[in-house]
């Protein structure tokens, strides 16, 4: 009895083991399998997954009817240009099923599948162990031209049928082949992708010349005599290089060296006088542009100047001289005063005037002036009605020129200018000229009709500040006419050289 069971013991852990070694081995059959002959499917199905398949057409019209685990084949639809391609592992993720027999797929890359069972494989007889792997290139088979094959491509292994033997790779990696070049193009500078036309198709760019074809043009010859250092286009033989434009400020210069200014836009000069009224209390903003006028448009100043204080020494005698002037008011409107005094040191005054004006800016360098002359001589005095201009002329001349009419009906004009031409900040050279004219003989006050006298002369100052300057000098006068004539009478000469030393303030 105990024998019997013993002898069972083996058969029962077979029975139980079966399961087991069934589910050990499952999925192995595929692999007997692969090795079977394939079954032959109907003309035009193909197996689900095959990359001609075409499973919407499954059921629609003209599809043949296929057994199950196959779908009707894709219809062609024009001629592929991919014919004779093997595309079958372009894009798919499926499991790879059997491998057919004579294949090496060692190195196959994931998601690409050989053909399905019952296909004939495009590959068939081929060596693909080296697919897509950046192993050194064998050496390169003839007939071929790989000059522009991409990285990671290789030629077949030496000593095995190359399918592409003859072929010329030179365009691969481009969209599609490109045709023959239609003649007379130059397509060396042509952009990667872009292609000819089309053999058969007319080539809108016949005949031209592509050679710069996206360059940017070459800037054409300049002409002769144009420096174009630091201009843009200049006309010809001008040289522009350090030509300085005048500053586009405005001045009462209103000469051609000035840039034009554009006249004012038509909204400024409408609408109300202070548009601030129309949001604020007029009486306010009246008060506040009063203000704002006192503190800084209507600024008061005053002004004492002596050009001219000084002794002077000629033919033995010795005398001194003062011209003084000075204002108080604003830009526009001023007083002005003015006096001159004449002397000999032993003897009393020759001559001392002074003149009380309104002065009004009729330009921004030049003033109007009218008012009255009180003058003392020892041969009589007169008081006379002045009217003249005193201002700053072009070029720096400071200019004072003024008609006298007397109460006796007597008139004579006067005219000064000088001018301060700097050697230094400090030393500075101011040349003088006077002329005095009469419309009449004035035998009283020893006066010729015409031209009367010309005083001309020469200062050189030193600025110890601009406040302060004394001064040295060389002055000449001269009479003429009559004027001359009523000198020499009284013994006195009507021509007079003259050293003078001085001092020019003001404050």
């Amino acid at each position: 009895m105990i024998r019997r069971s013993v002898g069972l013991v083996p058969l029962l852990l077979a029975a139980s083991a079966a399961p087991v070694f069934a589910q050990s081995h499952a999925g192995h059959g595929a692999a007997v399998n692969a090795a079977q002959p394939a079954v032959q499917l109907p003309a035009g199905c193909v197996r689900r997954g095959a990359p001609t398949a075409d499973p919407s057409r499954v059921g629609t019209s003209g599809a043949p009817v296929c057994p199950t685990g196959a779908v009707p084949e894709r219809a062609p639809a024009s001629a592929d240009p991919h014919a004779g391609h093997d595309m079958s592992t372009m894009g798919q993720t499926a499991p790879a099923p059997a491998m057919p027999a004579g294949h090496d797929m060692s190195t196959m890359q994931s998601g690409q599948q050989p053909a399905a069972a019952g296909q004939a494989d495009p590959h068939a007889g081929h060596d693909m162990s080296t697919m897509r792997q950046a192993a050194p290139a064998p050496a390169m088979q003839a007939g071929h031209d790989m000059s522009t094959m991409q990285s990671g491509q290789q030629p077949a292994a030496a000593g095995q049928p190359d399918p592409h033997a003859g072929h010329d790779m030179a365009m691969m990696s481009q969209t599609a082949p490109a045709p023959a070049m239609p003649a007379g193009h130059d397509m060396s500078t042509m952009q990667s992708g872009q292609q000819p036309a089309a053999a058969g198709q007319r080539d809108p760019h016949a005949g031209h010349d592509m050679s710069t074809m996206g360059q940017t043009a070459p800037a054409p010859a300049m002409p002769a005599g144009h420096d174009m250092s630091t201009m843009g286009q200049m006309p010809p033989g001008h040289d522009m290089s350090t030509m300085a434009m005048p500053p586009d400020v405005p001045t009462s210069a209103d000469n051609p060296g000035r840039p034009p200014e554009m006249p004012l836009p038509p909204g400024a000069t409408s609408g109300p006088a202070h548009a601030a009224d129309t949001l604020f209390d007029p009486a306010e903003m009246a008060a506040a542009r009063e203000q704002l006028r006192v503190e800084n448009g209507d600024v008061r100043t005053t002004a004492v100047i002596i050009d001219q204080l000084e002794a002077s020494f000629g033919d033995g005698e010795e005398g001194y001289a003062l011209d003084a002037q000075g204002w108080t008011g604003g830009d526009i409107n001023r007083f002005w005063w003015k006096s001159e005094v004449e002397g000999d040191f032993d003897g009393e005054v020759e001559e001392a005037e002074i003149q009380a004006l309104y002065s009004r800016a009729f330009r921004p360098f030049f003033d109007f002036q009218t008012g009255l002359r009180q003058t003392y001589r020892p041969e009589g005095d007169r008081t006379d009605l002045v009217v003249g201009v005193q201002g700053l002329a072009p070029y720096w001349f400071e200019v004072d020129a003024a008609a006298f009419l007397s109460n006796k009906g007597e008139l004579t004009a006067r005219a000064e200018a000088e001018y301060d031409q700097r050697i230094t900040n400090r030393w500075i050279v101011q040349p003088r000229a006077e002329v005095v004219l009469s419309a009449e003989d004035i035998p009283e006050l020893r006066i010729g009709s015409g031209l009367t006298s010309l005083q001309i002369g020469a200062r050189l100052r030193y600025e110890f500040r601009k406040e302060f300057a004394p001064y040295v000098g060389l002055e000449w006068t001269k009479s003429f006419g009559n004027t001359a004539d009523f000198l020499e009478a009284d013994g006195q000469s009507s021509e007079d050289t003259r050293l003078v030393v001085g001092i020019r303030t003001w404050f």
